[in-house]
Parts: C-alpha cells; sequence; structure tokens
C-alpha cells in the first residue's frame, strides 16, 4: 500500500496538481427544466486509455459566470457585509437569513469587472474606488456550471446605505460595517455558512497583511 501511494504521489509531483482536460464526449443538451435558469440533462461518455468507456447520465443547473466582491475600507480597517434571505438555507439549516458577501451574475456580455462594480452599487450602494481580480472558483460543480470570480474592492464604509438590492428583482440586502477582525473571526467560529463568504474571508485571514499592496496594484472599477 505505501509502495502503491508513493507512485501516485510521483505522479501527482510529474503532472503538478491541476485541474486537466479529459477525452470526453458530451450530447447536446436536453432541457428537463427552465425557471430561474435553464436545468439540462446530458449523456456523458468518458474515454478511458486503460478501461472500457464509462458512460454517465448528468444533469445540469446553467447558472454561467458570477462576480464575487470583499469589500473592504482601508483606512477603517472594516469590511462590508450584508444579509439576505436564502430559501436553500433554510430548508438546510433554518437559518435563512445569510451573511454574504457582494455577489451576483453577469448580464449578457457584461464584463466580471463591470458586474463586479455593479453589483456593489446595486447590494451594499456604493461602487468600489478600486477592484483588483483575486482568483476563480466552481462552487459546486457536481450540479452547476456556476463560475464564480473574486474580487477585492476598495471602498469607503461611510457611504454605505441601511438598504440594497433592486425592487423590480424583489432583492431585498441589508448592508453592514463591521471590523475585519470581527468578520475573521465569525469565520474561525463557524458562525456563517455561505461558500463565497467564507472562501473570501480565508482569502483575506491569509493576506490581511498584504491589503495595500493590492490597494496600489487595483485597477478603476469599468463603468
Amino acid at each position: 500500500m505505501v509502495r502503491w501511494r508513493n507512485r501516485i504521489m510521483a505522479a501527482e509531483d510529474k503532472d503538478g496538481i491541476a485541474d486537466r482536460v479529459m477525452d470526453v464526449a458530451v450530447s447536446p443538451p436536453v432541457t428537463v427544466a427552465k425557471g430561474y435558469l435553464p436545468y439540462e440533462r446530458y449523456d456523458v461518455a468518458i474515454i478511458r486509455d486503460q478501461d472500457e468507456t464509462l458512460r454517465q447520465q448528468r444533469d445540469v443547473l446553467r447558472a454561467g459566470r458570477v462576480a464575487a466582491v470583499l469589500p473592504i475600507d482601508l483606512g477603517r480597517d472594516e469590511i462590508v457585509l450584508l444579509r439576505q434571505f436564502r430559501l436553500p438555507a433554510h430548508l438546510a439549516t433554518g437559518h435563512g437569513e445569510m451573511v454574504e458577501i457582494v455577489a451576483g451574475r453577469t448580464d449578457g456580455d457584461e464584463s466580471v469587472i463591470a458586474a463586479a462594480a455593479r453589483e456593489c452599487r446595486e447590494e451594499i450602494g456604493v461602487v468600489p474606488d478600486r477592484l483588483i481580480e483575486l482568483y476563480s472558483v466552481l462552487p459546486t460543480p457536481g450540479i452547476t456550471d456556476e463560475f464564480v470570480t473574486f474580487f477585492l474592492g476598495f471602498i469607503d464604509s461611510s457611504k454605505v446605505p441601511l438598504r440594497g438590492g433592486l425592487a423590480d428583482e424583489h432583492e431585498d440586502t441589508r448592508p453592514f460595517i463591521v471590523p475585519i477582525d470581527a468578520a475573521i473571526a465569525a469565520l474561525d467560529q463557524a458562525q456563517v455558512f455561505n461558500g463565497l463568504m467564507v472562501s473570501a474571508l480565508q482569502w483575506l485571514a491569509l493576506h490581511r497583511d498584504r491589503l495595500l499592496d493590492y490597494f496600489e496594484r487595483a485597477a478603476k472599477p469599468a463603468a
């Protein structure tokens, strides 16, 4: 067993620990349902060199690109978070009023950085003075193609209103401002469960001492 594990580790060292392209055939989609987002079914054939082809049927919620923003007031050492009701969270844990960071889907051909600026305006009432792209994740690749790109946004927290959200989209977001220490402590004490929020705060905890460097490298947000 040890010898086999060593061979696996050697292969990973050689190829790198990274997602890779697979030899796969995917059928055209069949629409299973279409509500807020389309829900599609695919037949998949995974070609394997050392074994017979693996055939699967998989359903995918087509969610697309998302921009997520960690809004920081560098001068005050504060972060802007928001509260919003999420039905799936209510069904899963009973705690439907989630603490979140700014996040939303791109509109049409909108760039992800433009979406980041727009979502800040809509959800917390202010557009960052500067934005810098951080990293991207697939939060739930087993069921959806949602692809989230995270940004660090530098704002003036004194301009944040009490409420945000778009009335025509039936949104109700309630921004609030806390010290960065308090946000990281909430993460450490397992008080928040939103996946984007957890990921962003973990990044912040690791990079907090370099925020000024990110500020200096950040670009003005897209109009």
